[in-house]
């Protein structure tokens, strides 16, 4: 079934919109050398969303919007990963002493910026991060990051039912085969997220500088 298709089947039924917020804060998700070293399991040939992820860090810095960084760390042999570590066996290269957990050095936290460490897919599950944004008093995130189909969307959804406006930007987001990335932003804009384009999501940022 073709895409147009779908969306004519989704007429009536998702046609939903959020608003963007007062308060945004940008969450990038895993935007670590795992998906980026073409030697990596999980290299998801996404550098043109690295770029994307740039420009948006930039963008949030430039208009004092908080930034929260995402990692994924396990104990030594997975014992903290549970069944997801034992369902994706390529997770092991997130374990201590693996040169894939770490930051792109064009996308790194400077001092005072948050990094969350995760176990699972979402941001939110078993980490501070919805505790951090009420503290920050933050209404919408912008979720960016890898992969689409995984953590970007467990997280998208998450924000959700924690009550933070979910924008994901497509741009500044990637999976391993487009097919699963198209059809899974397709879903988080008819049920869980508004997914808008990189020039939005900074014109968003830019209103709120100052």
């Amino acid at each position: 079934m073709a895409f147009d298709e779908i969306t004519a089947n989704y007429v009536g039924a998702f046609d939903g919109s959020l608003r963007f917020g007062t308060s945004p804060a940008l969450v990038i998700v895993d935007v670590v050398m795992a998906y980026l070293d073409p030697a990596s399991p999980l290299y998801a040939a996404c550098e043109d969303a690295l770029a994307s992820n740039v420009r948006l860090l930039h963008a949030a810095r430039a208009a004092a919007i908080p930034v929260i960084f995402t990692n994924v760390m396990f104990q030594a042999g997975g014992r903290d990963g549970g069944l997801f570590f034992r369902k994706v066996p390529a997770l092991k290269v997130f374990t201590p002493g693996s040169p894939l957990g770490a930051f792109h050095p064009d996308l790194a936290p400077c001092d005072g910026e948050i990094v969350v460490t995760k176990q699972y897919a979402s941001a939110f599950f078993g980490t501070s991060l919805a505790s951090t944004l009420t503290a920050l008093r933050v209404d919408t995130v912008l979720v960016t990051g890898f992969s689409t189909s995984g953590c970007v969307r467990a997280t998208a959804l998450d924000a959700l039912q924690a009550g933070f406006a979910p924008f994901v930007v497509r741009d500044a987001c990637a999976d391993r085969h487009p097919a699963p990335h198209e059809a899974n932003l397709f879903d988080l804009q008819a049920k869980y997220a508004e997914v808008i384009g990189e020039a939005q999501a900074i014109a968003h940022l830019t209103s709120r500088t100052g």
